[in-house]
């Protein structure tokens, strides 16, 4: 087999955004921060706004996509909600403090204040409401239906006390396979949790993927369902239609065959060529040359470190 550990860590960079594009996101959040907060103690003084970055970026998972975009989730807090207005005017109230800051309008979105800029990212903006007398956990404003009980903090804590380096890039890969085939393929969220779920460690990237790609089909062949592990702790595919669910597990199934191939071919071009159907150009191609030393799977296993041990993936 091909180890191509190496080409892994560069699409890893790859995926990475830019310093520069990541300064102009901050520049961006702090802007529209100072938009709200002064549109609200104008406009509502009964509401203060706080913030918190969460998803992707808070937790190291972020991806530039093959469109060489990028997004930000920036949550927006209010400790109370006194008038006792509903989530949609909220929303409302958030997005017409933050109208005018690009060309583009603002996008209200179902459980989001969306603002696109042209330098190649958004920047989403959910409403929260989190009463710390009266309630454990906050609500999300949800347009046109009530107030959601939800907790990002809570998910990047628990993430935050699992994850490690590899588990961080593995998310990357997955994340980066589901832009690459982009329709009705799983949200970054929805892969993040099944990948805290199936992680199996390795010493190399392509060994991990292939691994865990393999425990995801298991898992989800005996139930479709992907638990958020926090709260609501609800079942993030419970709306999937069963075209969508077939799709994402055709899609599965064929890179897992794929994968499989990496193990058999010897050579780094080929092999990165099999990579590359399933994760894009952006995936660097190997040299052509054949690794001394072909291995098979069950050789590999017995090099892994010893949590492997604990838990072998069916192929």
């Amino acid at each position: 087999m091909a180890n191509l550990d190496y080409l892994f860590q560069k699409f890893n960079k790859e995926l990475t955004i830019t310093d520069t594009k990541k300064s102009k996101m901050m520049a961006s959040r702090e802007n529209l921060r100072k938009k709200i907060k002064k549109h609200f103690e104008d406009n509502h003084e009964d509401y203060s706004p706080k913030f918190f970055i969460q998803g992707s970026y808070k937790l190291k998972t972020i991806i530039r996509t093959e469109d060489d975009s990028c997004d930000l989730d920036d949550g927006v807090y209010f400790k109370s909600n006194p008038n006792n207005v509903t989530g949609t005017t909220l929303q409302k109230w958030v997005k017409e403090a933050v109208d005018g800051t690009t060309d583009a309008t603002p996008t209200h979105k179902k459980k989001c204040i969306r603002v696109d800029y042209m330098a190649g990212y958004n920047i989403d903006l959910p409403i929260m409401v989190f009463d710390e007398d009266k309630d454990a956990h906050p609500y999300l404003a949800v347009k046109n239906a009530d107030f959601q009980l939800d907790d990002p903090k809570e998910f990047v804590d628990y993430f935050n006390k699992k994850k490690t380096d590899q588990m961080v890039r593995i998310i990357k890969y997955l994340k980066a396979w589901c832009d690459h085939k982009r329709e009705d393929m799983p949200s970054g969220l929805s892969m993040t949790v099944l990948a805290l779920n199936h992680y199996i460690e390795n010493q190399r990237d392509d060994i991990a993927l292939q691994y865990i790609l393999i425990e995801i089909e298991n898992e989800l062949k005996r139930d479709f369902k992907c638990i958020m592990p926090t709260t609501p702790k609800d079942d993030l595919f419970a709306d999937y239609s069963e075209t969508k669910k077939n799709n994402f597990m055709n899609n599965l199934r064929s890179f897992i065959e794929d994968a499989k191939k990496t193990i058999a071919e010897p050579n780094h071009l080929k092999s990165s060529n099999i990579w590359q159907k399933h994760l894009g150009d952006r995936f660097p191609e190997g040299e052509d040359k054949n690794d001394k030393e072909s291995s098979n799977f069950s050789t590999i296993a017995s090099k892994s470190r010893p949590y492997y041990a604990r838990k072998q993936p069916g192929i």
